[in-house]
């Protein structure tokens, strides 16, 4: 697996310039602009990979929309880490055969949608009877426990927001061209004690796409390709309830299992692109993944630690927090890392990169899929 593909393609859409569009169209034009950057064309394509929580089958959906025949479909549905999942069903089905050209695809329209958004998603019989407000009321169930038991404090959680802000402003369309401080974080409307609003992700709409292909093929195309070294997946719970502890999740199995087929360790990752729904989740991944130790996120994430110029170079557009979330994030995380490996991040480019690490979280930190990407190639 760890030689089997390369993303070759990897484009966007303008996430608060997309209004008129529906999230099926937002894919598309994400399809079209990753083709064009793979050099590739639509007829190239025979494995459609998606997720939504607009469409029942949103594979159907994309397929009808682009006019296009796969001939291997994958619609996992793991909440906001299915397109990282999904890098390592299309490296597998790449190196079956099963088909030759990926395409991973997302979009959405939540914040046009405003509060009219149409999901999928079960209401949970466990937590629904009791009023808790869904996402964010289990995350400050999550960030009270973590306070309590390790002494983490809100403005410790407030320079995860701080930092992504900064990291933001170094891109060209930065959606807020302002800087944060913890005080702005602290003083903003309580949304879920003890988390703020400025500890909550944005709501964007959005589309992105990624293209996937033999590392053999890849050598063959115009685009620069980002190479798959390792991925690895994990699940333990669906409701918060039956979460079975609410400071520690599955994220240390499935980067284990990502970076032991990788065969590379955290000190090798110069950027780490870490789903950031809300402060408390980024920093509970952060100490999982094994950046730091269990409790002692808050002390790692001080000080501008995860800031440009800091010591770990997280989520470097400035990710949910800052930049964009349109209701599953980790497709852009992934557009990033290819970004940033390419060497096309702009001001916010780190120097040298060569290795990133990609985690994505679904539901209250409930499913876990990680990548290992690289600008080389493994040793065959």
């Amino acid at each position: 697996m760890s030689t089997a593909a390369a993303v070759v393609g990897a484009a966007q859409v303008d996430t608060f310039r997309t209004e008129g569009r529906s999230p099926v169209g937002l894919m598309a034009v994400a399809v079209t602009r990753a083709l064009a950057d793979a050099g590739l064309r639509l007829e190239d394509v025979d494995g459609l990979f998606t997720s939504s929580s607009y469409y029942a089958m949103p594979t159907l959906t994309l397929a009808e929309y682009l006019g296009v025949r796969p001939r291997f479909t994958d619609s996992t549905a793991i909440g906001g880490c299915a397109f990282v999942a999904q890098l390592g069903h299309a490296a597998a089905a790449i190196r079956a055969g099963l088909c030759s050209v990926a395409v991973i695809a997302y979009g959405s329209t939540q914040r046009s949608d405003a509060g009219s958004l149409v999901s999928m998603a079960e209401q949970s019989p466990y937590e629904a009877p009791y009023g808790l407000l869904h996402p964010v009321g289990a995350f400050g169930m999550i960030a009270r426990r973590h306070m309590a038991q390790y002494g983490t404090t809100s403005e410790q959680l407030a320079e995860l927001a701080v930092s992504a802000r900064q990291w933001s402003l170094l891109t060209d369309d930065a959606p807020y061209p302002t800087p944060l401080t913890v005080e702005d974080v602290l003083s903003s409307r309580m949304i879920a004690d003890p988390l703020h609003k400025l500890d909550c992700c944005l709501v964007t709409d959005g589309g992105g796409a990624v293209v996937v292909t033999s590392a053999d093929r890849a050598r063959d195309l115009p685009s620069r390709p980002v190479y798959l070294l390792g991925t690895g997946e994990a699940v333990n719970h669906r409701s918060v309830s039956q979460m079975p502890d609410l400071t520690a999740t599955e994220a240390a199995a499935s980067a284990g299992r990502a970076l032991t087929m990788a065969g590379v360790t955290l000190d090798d990752v110069d950027t780490a692109h870490v789903y950031d729904a809300f402060t408390i989740s980024l920093l509970v991944l952060l100490e999982d993944l094994g950046f730091c130790g269990k409790g002692e996120g808050g002390d790692f994430v001080s000080g501008g630690a995860v800031a440009p110029g800091g010591r770990l170079a997280l989520n470097t557009n400035g990710a949910g927090l800052s930049y964009t979330h349109p209701g599953m994030l980790s497709m852009f995380l992934v557009v990033e890392a290819v970004q940033q490996l390419r060497g096309t991040a702009g001001r916010r480019q780190v120097p040298g990169a060569t290795v990133s690490l990609v985690h994505g979280m679904g539901m209250t930190l409930a499913a876990h899929a990680t990548a290992v990407l690289s600008s080389e190639p493994a040793a065959a």
